[in-house]
């Protein structure tokens, strides 16, 4: 294969043609439109990723990272708590009470999950509440709670907010809910709306007295592990059959397989920019190949290859298609580290818990967008090179 008669044609055709300007408008609109569909997959996939990674921080903090319960809903005493530290080092474990309840102020009422936890125990494994105590702990019946439930309600240091329970107690021929009066000197913010609006904190002492239950019993048992995903079998091993272990991404399940579709779906949407823009590498090639028929039909005749034709439209189409891919590239390199230093879009905290765009590109995402346009544009070179080889030079020798 004559490797600089390739290289000389290629160069030829690439360059504008003023006789036929068409068909470098359309290349160039290939170039162009390859170009910015990498680009733009690469940034929504960059975005989409950060909102993954930050949305699974937050409900990994709130939402702790396995718990332990009874299977049998039988309560778990504090020596059991204790055994579990003792026997597991490797773990941080905060045991909970957790209680259905209405906070109320005034006239203003909220549907609220109270959490009656060692505080101590809570701090190690809760950035959230250790952030928003500090080296403080909660008094006698006082309660964390979180910003935005503090803002609906209006309560400043030292209020006191009525917490209304879903357990009642008997009182002659009725039952009459459980309340509690709690003061409020301290909030949290998670960064997620729900948790912000919805968890109380409390001594869990304070929440056993407050319901008449055994201030040695708990509930629960919230677990701190670095790799849960690999742990929690090793834990299950180690517990009696009537304990059953859940992890923070089971509890969440149908929340992380929607965003997985939904990623799904935006790389094939976006994907598709990418394919339309190839089509228009094709049609270019192919008004090329159109135009140079008398060209190839002498290259063939004076010895040329068909190998070679091919090879001269495969590497024409490559070339306008890649370079179109590196340019993209480059765009979202330049996209992504003005994104990440620069305040160009600011989101509003109060919804996403930062004003910054978080963006993450994985490994992954960025080999399958480039191997995908790859494929793309290699597909959419050889059949306009395919037929470039299969010029007949006798028919078209003989007619033009």
């Amino acid at each position: 294969m004559n490797k600089k008669l390739i290289r000389f044609i290629v160069s030829k055709y690439l360059r504008f043609d003023p006789s036929q300007p068409f068909i470098s408008i359309t290349a160039a609109l290939a170039f162009i439109g390859v170009g910015l569909g990498v680009f733009v997959l690469i940034v929504a996939m960059a975005i989409m990723n950060g909102f993954d990674k930050e949305f699974e921080k937050k409900l990994f903090t709130m939402n702790y990272p396995i718990t332990l319960y009874s299977k049998h809903g039988y309560e778990i005493s504090s020596d059991f708590v204790a055994e579990l530290q003792k026997n597991n080092p490797e773990f941080k474990f905060s045991p909970f009470l957790r209680a259905s309840a209405i906070a109320k102020k005034n006239e203003n009422m909220e549907g609220v999950v109270v959490f009656g936890v060692d505080i101590a125990a809570e701090k190690q494994i809760n950035d959230v509440v250790a952030g928003a105590l500090g080296k403080d702990g909660l008094g006698g019946f006082e309660a964390l709670i979180g910003k935005k439930l503090k803002d609906d309600f209006d309560l400043i240091k030292g209020d006191k907010l009525t917490i209304i329970f879903a357990e009642g107690e008997p009182q002659g021929i009725g039952i009459s809910p459980m309340m509690k009066r709690f003061s409020v000197n301290k909030s949290f913010s998670s960064g997620l709306l729900a948790y912000d609006k919805g968890y109380v904190y409390v001594n869990a002492k304070d929440l056993a007295r407050a319901l008449g239950r055994s201030e040695d019993l708990y509930d629960g048992v919230h677990i701190y592990s670095k790799e849960p995903l690999k742990e929690i079998k090793l834990l299950q091993s180690r517990l009696p059959d009537e304990y059953a272990l859940v992890g923070w991404w089971q509890q969440n399940g149908n929340f992380f397989a929607a965003l997985a579709l939904e990623k799904r779906a935006l790389f094939v949407v976006l994907m598709l920019i990418i394919l339309v823009a190839s089509l228009n590498i094709v049609s270019s090639l192919l008004m090329t190949v159109m135009s140079r028929r008398k060209e190839i039909a002498l290259l063939l005749s004076l010895g040329a290859d068909r190998s070679e034709i091919r090879a001269i439209f495969f590497r024409l189409g490559t070339i306008i298609g890649g370079g179109g891919i590196i340019v993209g590239i480059l765009l979202s390199a330049v996209a992504l580290v003005l994104l990440s230093n620069f305040d160009i879009i600011s989101l509003p905290a109060d919804v996403y818990g930062s004003t910054k765009l978080p963006l993450e590109l994985s490994i992954v995402d960025f080999c399958l967008i480039t191997l995908g346009s790859l494929a793309i544009v290699f597909l959419s070179s050889y059949y306009p090179a395919k037929k470039a080889s299969e010029v007949d030079a006798l028919t078209v020798l003989r007619n033009e």
